[in-house]
């Protein structure tokens, strides 16, 4: 599987607490990536008032899929992520993801 055994479990889960996503910092770089584009969807939508219904039908990426990436269930493509920033107008993905390096996950 791509991303080795980390994709196994959600982003989330990569987390020391799982119930704090999307604030609780990954010593997991994608997860980590991940959880920055969901704190940057997260402003996004609330600074533009978009519903995730209004996200789902502008961006053409399916509801559930962007409750998801919200909740730190899945792990986006590089198409979902591209489509999500086109609909908001604003960056997503993270220009730096600094993680924990002493390998613990």
């Amino acid at each position: 599987m791509v991303g080795g055994h980390a994709r196994a479990r959600s982003p989330r889960e990569l987390t020391d607490n799982p119930e704090a996503w999307p604030e609780q910092p990954s010593p997991e770089p994608g997860a980590e990536a991940v959880r920055q584009i969901a704190r940057a969807l997260t402003r996004a939508l609330a600074d533009q008032g978009l519903s995730l219904r209004a996200t789902a039908t502008g961006s053409g990426v399916n509801r559930q899929a962007i409750a998801d990436l919200l909740a730190g269930r899945s792990w986006p493509d590089v198409a979902t992520v591209a489509r999500l920033t086109a609909f908001t107008g604003g960056p997503l993905w993270p220009r730096n993801v600094t993680t924990d390096r002493t390998g613990t996950h």
